[in-house]
Order: structure tokens, then sequence, then C-alpha cells
């Protein structure tokens, strides 16, 4: 693999593997992307326990470190881990009738992105999740604006359109947050059970998705497994710091840093 200069930017001299599924190890990386992963790893967690739009970043790194669509496959099981924390801080706040509202239009969406994941090359895929991105962050200043108003009707049809396309955009490049973030908004949820219901709506969709990258996109192996496992205290650090963060940092703050960080990283996916 070739090793970049630490004067260079990462982004435009990083190679990614050149094996056909995930059969790389930590040995593989440099250290700056071993710092990278490990970043992503604890923003991952972070986003789990109550940090909205934290990961957001996390989707175009790893997609320009690894590829675009085998980035997806190293992301999975970070969330997947991440999802568990979520879930055991927030377990007793979640409003089941709205995950079983929306997790049954969210596997047709989820069916859809396999299909277009086929057809595509690595280029155009990375493409994909640089548009999902820009349209989430949209979606993100959107919901800000409208915060406080009642601006979608509680019909099957908006459940069945966020379903849709939250499916779509995670199986595409997990980055569904915003989107179900606008379903639950418009049903006036409060903090806590916002926060439970979409932690356990990730859980039961991103457990859905690990078979489906090993045997049909072959995205995760267990070289991959294995490193993302190498992860896990990282996203314990972030699950404990972001508990902590959401109850300092300024939000209007820590949103446009993001908002920002996120939409160049996005629009380097597609330089």
């Amino acid at each position: 693999m070739e090793k970049a200069g630490l004067s260079s930017a990462f982004f435009f001299t990083f190679t990614p593997p050149k094996q056909t599924t995930m059969d790389f190890l930590l040995s593989d990386l440099s250290w700056y992307q071993i710092t990278l992963l490990a970043l992503c790893a604890m923003l991952s967690g972070m986003s789990k326990v109550g940090v909205p739009g934290v990961s957001m970043i996390v989707v175009p790194i790893l997609a320009i470190i690894f590829g675009g669509k085998q980035s997806t496959g190293v992301l999975l099981p970070i969330l997947m881990m991440a999802d568990l924390f979520g879930v055991l801080y927030y377990r007793r706040h979640a409003q089941w009738s709205y995950v079983l509202k929306i997790v049954p239009w969210a596997f047709i969406g989820i069916g859809l992105a396999l299909w277009v994941g086929e057809v595509v090359n690595d280029e155009q895929f990375k493409n994909i999740i640089a548009i999902l991105v820009f349209l989430c962050i949209g979606l993100m200043l959107w919901q800000d604006r409208k915060r406080g108003k009642q601006f979608f009707p509680d019909r099957w049809w908006f459940a069945a359109s966020m379903g849709i396309l939250g499916g779509f955009a995670t199986m595409i490049g997990n980055v569904a947050g915003p989107i179900f973030a606008i379903y639950l908004l418009a049903m006036h949820l409060p903090k806590n059970s916002f926060i439970g219901t979409s932690a356990w709506f990730f859980l039961i969709v991103n457990y859905c998705k690990f078979p489906l990258h090993i045997f049909i996109w072959k995205t995760i192996s267990w070289q991959s497994l294995a490193l993302d496992f190498c992860t896990l205290p990282a996203i314990a650090l972030g699950a404990f710091l972001g508990i902590k963060l959401v109850k300092v940092l300024p939000e209007k703050i820590y949103r446009t840093a993001v908002i920002v960080l996120t939409a160049l990283s996005a629009f380097l996916l597609l330089v």
C-alpha cells in the first residue's frame, strides 16, 4: 500500500485497499488513517446517545479511505456496536408505535438500495453517498427553521415516504439519521423518547442489514470485523463523551461545526 507523506492531505493521497473484499487489517493502514478510523468510531458512539448529526462526517471520511461501497461494510458493525450503547441508555423511552409504523417501509427502501448498489460502480456509489449527505444536511437545516411547527400531518403516506427514503439512505451510505429525525420531529416526541425511539429503530434496521452486507454486497469479512472490533474502546469513549457533551455544549455552535465539516467532506467525495 502506498504511504502518503504527512505534508500531503490524506483525502487526495490515500489509495484504498486493492482487495475485492474487505481482506485487510490494521497493519494495512497508516497511523493517521487508524486515527481517523478511531475518531469515526468515537463520533458514532456519540451520535447514538443524543448528540445529533455528529456521525454525518463519518460517512464521507470512511468513503474516502476505503472506497464508497466498501466503506459501508466497515461502518455498519461500528454502528451496530454503538446502537447497543444507545439502546441500553435509553431503552425505556422508545415509542414502539412509531417504530413499527416505519420499519416495513424502511425494508422496501433497503431492497431498492440493494439493487442500486449492484448496478453502479464505486465512483458512482460515492457520488450517491455525497448527494444523500447533502440532502440530509438540507433536511437538518430545514427542520431547524421549522422547529416548533407542525409541518407534516400524521398520515400513513408520510411514514411510508420517510421509511422508504430512510431505508434507501441507510443501506447506501448509513446516512438515514436526519431523515428519521424529520419523521420523529413531526410526531412531537419529547427528547428522551426521540432518542430512545431512534435508537431502537436503527438497532433493528442495522442488524437486519448485516447479513445483506455479508452475503449480497460482500463488504464484510472476518478481517473487516476484526478491524471494527478494535474500535470498540473508541465507541465506548464516544458514548461516554456524548452523554456529557449533550449537557454542556451549546447546540448552535456544535451543529454549525458539524454541518460545515460534513459538507466539506461530502464535497471531497465528488472531486
